[in-house]
């Protein structure tokens, strides 16, 4: 789906350098066919998050005030399609009476995979195991780094257009999947981007500002490098296209790439290999950490 992340009908790994590939078998066409549903844990858990918030006599609206959390991010666990997360938990049962029903019930929650296209969902699955992870990525901010506004816009731009509940389900997929940077701090996440994918914008300048923000801090931790490659860079060995690779715990490598309604898991050696020989090349090119971080920040001032 070309979206920048098959992750949710598009790519992206997030990173830390590593290095071998190996070809994976293509996903069956009736596999692609079929999309996921919510695990029922996490229908369970929105169900009871509705009875007690209607029981309250709350909108949406009035909960999400509540809680922080916008309507949609309300609503997208109330229908079972987001994973909530510890602050969302503890906020909602102080606002809905404190009856313990949500803390009881947030321990028994299992993460589907709704909104994962079927191409990526078992690159998915290898990402939140890795020990490290590294991401090239030349068209889109990286899904672990995008801003909620960023992700909508891309996914209302992209055909075929989807109804309201499957780009809600696709965005709460990738704003879910980027806690797994917040929950494994041991893990270094290394990203490379393009400078123009940053310079491309969308919204209004208040939008791009906090997308900056955003991903300044998302890329802010000690266990996260963000390397922006420079217009003046010129060309460079990665000019294939986007290209992510992680390394299991037990040392295996495996890359993975995508384009139009398609991804592909590599993990032949030789493969993956180039991947990280082209990867590592295109580290000593582009801007270093804090020259990079220097450079967004003048870009938001610019916003």
């Amino acid at each position: 789906m070309g979206n920048g992340e098959g992750a949710e009908a598009g790519t992206e790994a997030g990173a830390g350098s590593v290095g071998g590939v190996a070809a994976v078998a293509a996903v069956p066409a009736s596999e692609c066919e079929r999309e996921p549903h919510p695990s029922d844990s996490l229908r369970t858990f929105g169900a009871v998050v509705q009875a007690l918030r209607e029981h309250a006599g709350l909108s949406r609206v009035d909960l999400g005030a509540r809680v922080q959390y916008s309507k949609h991010t309300v609503e997208s666990v109330e229908l079972g399609r987001r994973m909530p997360d510890e602050a969302f938990v503890e906020r909602a049962e102080e606002a809905l009476g404190n009856t313990g029903a949500l803390r009881k019930a947030a321990r028994h929650l299992s993460r589907g995979e709704a909104g994962f296209a079927a191409w990526f969902r078992r690159w998915a699955r290898l990402e939140r195991e890795a020990v490290g992870l590294c991401t090239y990525e030349c068209r889109l901010v990286p899904g672990l780094l995008q801003s909620e506004a960023y992700a909508r816009a891309v996914f209302e731009g992209t055909i075929p257009l989807r109804t309201d509940e499957e780009l809600e389900t696709q965005l709460a997929a990738r704003m879910e999947r980027q806690a797994m940077m917040r929950e494994r701090p041991r893990v270094p996440f290394s990203f490379i981007v393009e400078e123009h994918v940053f310079r491309r914008r969308f919204g209004d300048a208040e939008a791009m500002r906090d997308l900056f923000d955003h991903v300044l801090e998302r890329s802010a931790p000690r266990n996260v490098t963000l390397q922006v490659v420079p217009l003046e860079a010129g060309l460079h060995a990665c000019l294939d296209g986007p290209v992510q690779v992680l390394e299991t715990a037990e040392g295996r490598r495996l890359g993975y790439s995508e384009g139009q309604e398609n991804g592909r898991l590599i993990s032949d050696a030789k493969e993956v290999s180039v991947l990280c020989q082209r990867y590592d090349t295109l580290r000593s090119q582009a801007l270093n950490p804090k020259e990079s971080r220097a450079l967004l920040e003048r870009m938001r001032g610019e916003a």
